[in-house]
């Protein structure tokens, strides 16, 4: 006699999970706007996940910290959400000066430290 297994199934997760993207998501607020037609894209997500710290991230760096200042810049509408690569670039660099400008007394300089960080973390 052969026996069958049935299928690998996965536990579930969503409730958690969900509950706490959607809180997130209702409690992210757009700030200030500098490009008032880069609107979320339908089935996007508003909220950031890539990094919680406030280490220097400047211009040509890669990885988690730059796509969190990314999607952060793109909640509220700096970046447009296209741009949000992982990769600092000068459209990164441009967004950053924008919102560090509209935000004084931080300095336009492009570099995202504990300030901006603190800046993007509250805007």
């Amino acid at each position: 006699m052969i026996r069958t297994t049935p299928p690998f199934r996965r536990p579930a997760q969503g409730s958690a999970l969900a509950a706490l993207v959607l809180a997130t998501a209702l409690a992210v607020a757009p700030g200030a706007a500098a490009d008032e037609s880069n609107a979320t894209p339908p089935g996007s997500s508003p909220v950031c996940a890539f990094y919680d710290g406030d280490g220097l991230t400047a211009f040509g760096e890669q990885g988690d910290r730059v796509s969190q200042v990314q999607c952060m810049l793109a909640n509220r509408r700096y970046l447009p959400w296209e741009a949000v690569d992982g990769v600092f670039g000068a459209r990164t660099l441009a967004a950053v000066q924008r919102f560090q400008a509209d935000h004084p007394p931080l300095v336009p300089d492009g570099l995202v430290g504990p300030h901006t960080w603190s800046a993007l973390w509250h805007a």
